[in-house]
């Protein structure tokens, strides 16, 4: 009796080992991230295979474009808060209801945020309060873009401030100047519902200030290739133009998207040169998946490269850049897209979706340089700061679609306007 039961125990034995044994090659032979796990039940011997599902999850992204904070605006801050501080949140108000409403939301903070205690200045060499990001978290926004031809306007002191205070921002990804090389060089990745993604910034130069010689890492620099027979500035360009390459090589297959924010092209034309052309054709071509373009402070086409959406320019979101006939200037643009990314038969997926373009305007009393306030052309209130906004929202929508006539823009208000 002894001897048969240590017989059926060694068999018994044997069964458990082959199973084992047969699982695991099931597991290896399957392309997924399954895992052995034993039932929590009476049966020691039984085996699971804990395979994922297939899934899909997705995030939703807007941006809006360059935070341009001249003195007018802050004064205006200054007179919300009372006097004390600045509160830049009213002049928002509107946006932020379409703000909060996204996962990811984006925009370029065109002044550095080197605060009061530096002393605030204006153009052309802008130090800009704080408190103009905190309006902006507020809102909504997590993406920001730092590099722009404005970052070294109140050189290193105001940069390294400007660092330290999106360091506090805990769930915010600012990003383009930097306190050290290996800051710089250490890309950060940031996940939402099991979608990792992140963003580069670069700027086309510094509007002819130096960067401190040895510190490059202060602000990311693609310059723009000016020349005409200039083998130097050729070389130069192609240099920068490897770094980015390098740049994008190290995250791209870490991340499910990549962005890349550009400061580029030409100031208050509606065109894209061919520089800004030449480098969304490059950073398709190096797997980008989105590019999203400012500093001519007028919005450009929004269109596609293959598979990666490029916005050649936002335009201004918040300036006090004073109107021509067309408001050109006080007329920007707000893209939002879902990101859309699908495990299925233990493979990814990861689709963009859903563009959608919607014009903004800033409005402020032209005679005071005050009352700012910045409002979705949707919104019914956009009467009473424009009242001629059905016809400036053709010219604009037009110039959106100018690439591609089937990108969406949001349809302006269609009610009676209040004025």
């Amino acid at each position: 009796m002894k001897k048969r039961n240590v017989e059926f125990k060694l068999w018994k034995f044997i069964g458990v080992v082959a199973v084992v044994i047969i699982t695991l090659i099931i597991i290896l032979n399957q392309k997924n991230d399954g895992t052995i796990r034993k039932m929590a039940n009476n049966n020691e011997d039984t085996i699971v295979v804990n395979v994922p599902e297939d899934n899909t999850t997705s995030v939703s992204l807007i941006m809006v474009g360059d935070n341009l904070i001249h003195s007018s605006v802050y004064k205006d801050a200054k007179r919300l808060a009372g006097g004390t501080g600045y509160d830049f949140k009213p002049i928002i108000e509107y946006i932020k209801e379409k703000v909060q409403n996204y996962d990811l939301a984006y925009y370029n903070q065109e002044t550095v945020l080197g605060g009061s205690k530096l002393g605030v200045s204006d153009y052309p060499t802008f130090n800009s309060p704080q408190e103009a990001g905190d309006a902006m978290i507020d809102a909504g926004f997590n993406l920001v873009s730092l590099a722009t031809n404005h970052t070294m306007d109140r050189g290193e002191k105001a940069i390294l401030s400007s660092i330290d205070y999106w360091k506090k921002q805990e769930n915010v990804l600012a990003v383009g100047t930097y306190e050290s090389e290996e800051e710089r060089n250490e890309i950060q990745i940031r996940e939402k519902n099991g979608i990792k993604y992140a963003l580069l910034s670069y700027t086309y130069g510094t509007n002819g200030i130096a960067v401190p010689q040895g510190k490059d890492y202060l602000v990311n620099v693609w310059p723009t290739d000016l020349s005409i027979n200039d083998p130097q500035k050729d070389k130069d360009y192609q240099a920068y133009k490897e770094q980015v390459k390098k740049d994008i090589e190290q995250v791209r297959d870490n991340v499910d998207v990549l962005m890349v924010a550009m400061h580029w092209g030409v100031e208050y034309t509606h065109n894209p040169t061919e520089y800004q052309k030449d480098s969304a054709q490059f950073l398709a071509d190096n797997g980008v998946d989105i590019v999203i373009g400012s500093h001519p402070h007028v919005i450009q086409p929004v269109t596609w490269i293959d598979d990666t959406l490029v916005i050649y320019s936002l335009g201004n979101f918040l300036s006090a850049q004073n109107q021509d006939q067309n408001y050109n200037k006080m007329v920007g643009l707000m893209t939002s897209l879902n990101i859309t990314k699908t495990v299925k038969d233990g493979k990814t997926e990861v689709k963009i979706d859903n563009v959608e373009n919607e014009l903004i305007f800033t409005s402020f009393n032209i005679k005071s340089w005050s009352n700012f306030k910045v409002i979705p052309f949707s919104n019914e209130n956009i009467g009473k700061y424009l009242p001629n906004y059905k016809s400036v929202y053709e010219m604009y929508k037009a110039v959106v679609q100018k690439l591609d006539l089937s990108m969406s823009v949001v349809p302006a208000y269609d009610g009676e306007s209040d004025v």
